[in-house]
């Protein structure tokens, strides 16, 4: 027969071993267990959402599709002298769907010009719209390849890049673009073929990127601004250029900043 004092002793262990079970938790029933990992999301200079339904490229912004997608600017100054406000200004989205890439690009230019009525000439003295593509974010040199794309989208749409012969070539079908104004402020929609570096101007066919949730890519978004002279007055881009010569990005694709397709 236990003693007061044994029996108090054995209550109080009871009640420690009790707490001690249920604070570490039944076998399978821990919720903690089960909860999946947070996905995490690669960093990128710019999130572009998928689009359930592709935008009517007309030149205006009331598409829904571009509700989902975020403002960046056309912020840095890679030639030429700095712009008052009037003179230039420039932002844009980028969103996506399986089989090509769009963007919405909003610029204000007090002044229109394009002085140069072959397009083959001198085309970037001209205002034109700049849009840079790496498909595969391989970066390197891409001035005499298909490494890259620099697409340079002309006022009459007509787009041209330079080619492997060190020529500059139309690809006016890699691109459909139109351009609405109101004001001083244009906006230009413009949807985008993604090809693969495999690309060859000869061939009657050519590969095109997959585009698919978690895809990073190489881009950048610029525009050559001129004031009704034979020469652009100024060059903004989205990305900031390191070092004193800020007008590399048509030759080197490592400095273009990083795109993330999303859902």
């Amino acid at each position: 027969m236990s003693t007061p004092k044994n029996s108090l002793l054995f209550k109080i262990f009871m009640i420690s071993f009790l707490g001690i079970f249920l604070s570490m938790g039944m076998p399978g029933c821990s919720d903690k267990a089960t909860d999946p990992e947070p996905e995490e999301t690669p960093a990128a200079d710019y999130l572009a959402p998928l689009a359930q339904t592709a935008p009517t490229i007309d030149g205006k912004s009331d598409d829904t599709c571009w509700n989902n997608a975020k403002w960046a600017e056309i912020n840095y100054l890679w030639l030429g002298s700095p712009a008052v406000s009037s003179d230039f200004g420039g932002r844009y989205k980028i969103i996506w769907t399986t089989n090509k890439l769009y963007f919405l690009v909003e610029i204000v230019d007090n002044v229109l010009s394009d002085k140069h009525s072959n397009p083959l000439n001198n085309y970037w003295e001209d205002d034109c719209l700049e849009l840079f593509i790496d498909e595969d974010r391989s970066g390197g040199i891409h001035q005499y390849s298909y490494n890259a794309f620099a697409y340079h989208i002309a006022l009459d749409y007509r787009v041209v890049d330079l080619g492997p012969d060190q020529k500059p070539h139309e690809y006016t079908d890699h691109i459909t673009a139109k351009r609405s104004s109101v004001g001083s402020t244009h906006t230009w929609e413009v949807a985008m073929d993604i090809y693969t570096s495999a690309y060859n101007d000869q061939a009657d066919t050519n590969p095109k990127a997959e585009l698919k949730k978690g895809k990073l890519m190489g881009y950048a978004v610029a525009y050559c601004d001129a004031d009704g002279g034979c020469n652009r007055e100024h060059f903004y881009g989205s990305m900031n250029i390191p070092g004193s010569d800020k007008n590399r990005a048509w030759i080197d694709a490592s400095l273009f900043g990083s795109l993330l397709l999303t859902d």
